[in-house]
């Protein structure tokens, strides 16, 4: 059996990722999945199932009222959910039913969080708050990774439209959604792949920055789901029971900021296509 190095493990990582991934997780998960590789038999769907089982613990614990268990429990439970991916990317046994596993798990563990964390509240205070609390960070979660789908297929839509117009030698050289629209799927299925240079038209200190960002390997979207959960099942409940709604606000609002910003330039981006082929139609029929 190959031996790996930490180097090997490296390799693994997004090329771009959420910073939270990049600098609160990955140089640990990074060094657990070096043993778990070399040394083990684990498959990276049984890491899953321990990822939702300590997802589980973690909602208990946020339950009962013990935050700080809670939080610590949750990043373990993220941190495991990062290993796996890197295990079956290093060993290439990664399957398609791995990705829908790692998908539906990361939603159950929000859910029973969420719950967990408004249950536990509720109880100690009577607070309905908290209740609402619950249910918008888990509806507000279910609503990112069922708008990033969609805004996929609309991606793909796109290119297959351009493709089957232009030709299959005439593939763009933005991308499938051009300069105007960054990859926006999920950060745990989907990379930032958008290369730098592709990225026109922006003001120079925003092309300095998502320089900057990429030499770090941080994706130019700074809010994300990942930074909604930290913020909602680690940071707040760390700082403690004052700050749940402060911090579940902020980051909820910053969340479905960035989820808007997202659909309106895809709604810009999918209008001026429209545009441009009503244009060329017009031209084809003249000619």
């Amino acid at each position: 059996m190959r031996t790996y190095s930490l180097d090997d493990v490296h390799e693994t990582r997004k090329r771009r990722d959420s910073w939270w991934t990049v600098y609160f997780v990955d140089p640990v998960a990074c060094r657990v999945a070096l043993p778990v590789a070399n040394r083990t038999r684990i498959t990276p769907n049984a890491l899953t199932v321990l990822s939702l089982v300590l997802g589980a613990v973690s909602a208990a614990c946020l339950a009962m009222n013990q935050l700080v268990a809670g939080a610590v429990v949750f990043y373990l439970s993220f941190m495991i959910d990062c290993v796996d991916g890197k295990v079956a990317r290093l060993k290439g046994t990664g399957t398609p039913f791995g990705l829908w596993l790692d998908y539906v798990g990361d939603r159950i563990r929000v859910v029973l969080c969420a719950g967990g964390l408004a249950y536990g509240q509720y109880a100690l205070t009577g607070e309905v708050a908290y209740v609402v609390l619950g249910a918008a960070v888990a509806v507000l979660d279910l609503f990112r990774y069922v708008n990033a789908p969609q805004m996929k297929r609309v991606r793909e839509a796109v290119r297959e439209e351009r493709q089957g117009a232009a030709g299959p030698a005439a593939a763009p050289d933005d991308g499938p959604l051009g300069p105007a629209l960054e990859p926006c799927g999920p950060p745990e299925l989907e990379e930032d792949t958008q290369p730098l240079e592709r990225v026109p038209r922006a003001p120079g200190f925003f092309r300095r920055l998502n320089r900057f960002l990429a030499r770090h390997r941080v994706r130019s979207h700074l809010i994300s789901g990942i930074e909604f959960h930290a913020a909602v099942f680690v940071i707040a409940p760390l700082a403690g029971a004052w700050a749940l709604i402060p911090l579940a606000t902020a980051a909820g609002a910053l969340l479905l900021a960035n989820e808007v910003f997202l659909v309106y330039r895809m709604w810009r981006f999918t209008r001026r296509h429209a545009v441009a082929s009503s244009r060329e139609s017009r031209e084809h029929v003249l000619v």
